[in-house]
């Protein structure tokens, strides 16, 4: 059961909005116009809010340039259009909705500031989730945080699935001394050199950087805090719901997956596979379930797990703000058992899958349903979304003495991101996204909209200060921030989850 479960997560993530392309036009004096390392970019605003988007931040990574790190952009003349996004990066259509596209040629960001900021203000550069196979940075309304939390929000796009993380060791001959299979991190690291180069220019401080993201864009924001080349690129991380003492692909795995999508397609070397059309790769990397996110072990990008090089002190010690949602797992059993279940089939799966002590602990007649049984076991323990693999987290990160701010997302009224018919899906995976991001999901009442404004309050007082103001740092289990409608408090997540109670199990 787990193991399906976890393939459905990596099946799932973040919105898509198909994008239109852009164009550069004769050089013209405009306040809407910005100077940038690689020429003018002329954006839109509304009076209050400036947005620029399609910029490029590396060269299309196509024809020779497919499976290598990014290359710097070549530098433009004229005045480039970035008023309207550009194509999300290669992708089959998720099962929440979206498009499918071929696209390779898709690094490209986009930029919203505050149309008369104050000052330098925080960057925060935003990581979509998806599996590291879907997703678009131009999915997601920057206005909340932008003009609420005085911000400059960056979104990016980076190369998934089969063109991002295929780790054919074949590729490796081509860079030597690069892992192969790490390309949509690169990407990432590329943006976040991009930012540094540039945000002065948008009216962002390049000295206080914030790299956050949900679900694989927080396992990416996870592998960028403990990368080397990452160093000095952000200041601050927010990971929301996966945690970061979740392994990451072994060199080993990740190369045996590559080797047999690359055999699926009749492909043993580097030139066969940049030779095959875009739409064969990503269908039939698609098919197989290939593997996505980083590869640790194998270069200077990522040399060690995270949990490794947490404990050892190797990683970027800056402020960490952390967390999940209270029914995360709601959303991938829902999908796998999208009608009711019985007890006895119910009792039957966690049997074997974990044993009679959980089922004593877990008895179906204690939930309202045996789905929502299976998904409270699923959440609390065992995936990277779950709860009390979050805690092993938040406290390996204080005992490297950085500061660590812990929540729990638990509005069980909240959008949900699939509504399965039947079920309650109460605070499942992504639900926290349209409290930062207006409109996402659906709609919020007014007690939701009071907590989406007091969420936009602390990501972005977070990345001001370090610090959300009036959160309390984490030093254990009890110190996390439960929010919810009408009532956000502390919560003690180790008792909620029976973190003990799986500790001396697992242990």
């Amino acid at each position: 059961m787990r193991s399906v479960v976890v393939l459905l997560a990596a099946a799932l993530g973040a919105g898509l909005v198909p994008a239109s392309p852009a164009t550069a036009s004769p050089a013209t004096a405009s306040p809407g116009v910005v100077r940038t390392d690689a020429g003018l970019v002329r954006g839109t605003s509304d009076g209050t809010l400036r947005l620029f988007r399609g910029i490029p931040f590396a060269r299309p990574p196509v024809g020779s340039l497919r499976w290598r790190a990014p290359r710097p952009v070549r530098p433009w003349h004229g005045v480039y259009d970035a008023t309207a996004p550009r194509s999300q990066c290669a992708q089959i259509a998720p099962a929440y909705g979206g498009s499918t596209t071929y696209d390779e040629d898709c690094l490209y960001l986009n930029v919203s500031a505050p149309e008369r900021p104050h000052g330098r203000l925080p960057v925060m550069v935003w990581l979509h989730g998806g599996a590291n196979l879907t997703g678009s940075g131009s999915s997601y309304d920057t206005s909340a945080l932008v003009r609420d939390g005085s911000v400059v929000v960056v979104t990016v796009n980076y190369r998934l699935g089969v063109f991002g993380w295929l780790a054919h060791p074949a590729f490796e001959s081509s860079e030597p001394g690069l892992q192969a299979g790490n390309y949509g991190l690169l990407d990432q690291q590329a943006a976040l050199r991009w930012v540094r180069h540039n945000a002065a220019a948008f009216g962002g401080d390049p000295g206080n950087v914030t790299l956050f993201g949900e679900s694989a864009g927080a396992a990416d924001t996870c592998a960028s805090l403990v990368s080397p080349t990452a160093a000095g690129l952000f200041h601050k991380v927010i990971m929301q719901s996966y945690s970061c003492t979740f392994p990451a692909r072994t060199v080993a795995a990740a190369e045996q997956d590559a080797v047999r999508v690359a055999s699926s397609a009749g492909c043993a070397d580097a030139g066969c596979l940049r030779g095959l059309p875009a739409k064969t790769l990503v269908d039939r990397f698609a098919a197989l379930s290939g593997s996505t996110g980083p590869v640790a072990g194998g270069d200077g990008v990522l040399p060690r797990q995270p949990a490794d090089a947490i404990a050892r002190g190797r990683f970027n010690r800056v402020p960490v703000m952390h967390g999940n949602n209270l029914d995360e797992m709601r959303l991938y059993v829902a999908l796998f058992y999208p009608q009711p279940i019985t007890a006895a089939r119910y009792e039957a799966i966690v049997l074997s899958t974990y044993g009679s002590e959980v089922l004593a602990r877990y008895p179906a007649a204690r939930y309202p349903e045996p789905r929502i049984a299976l998904a409270t076991i699923e959440t609390d323990f065992g995936g990277p979304l779950s709860t009390c693999t979050h805690l092993d987290a938040y406290r390996l990160l204080a005992d490297a003495r950085v500061p660590v701010y812990a929540y729990q997302f638990a509005d069980r009224g909240a959008p949900p991101l699939i509504d399965v018919p039947g079920f309650d899906e109460g605070a499942e995976h992504a639900t926290e996204l349209t409290f930062l991001w207006p409109g996402l999901l659906g709609a919020l009442d007014g007690p939701q909209q009071r907590l989406a404004a007091r969420m936009v309050g602390y990501w972005t007082s977070f990345a001001h200060k370090g610090r959300p103001a009036g959160w309390p740092r984490f030093h254990d289990a009890d110190d996390v921030l439960g929010l919810a409608p009408g009532h956000v408090g502390t919560v003690d997540i180790a008792r909620q989850s029976n973190c003990a109670f799986w500790s001396g199990l697992s242990g």
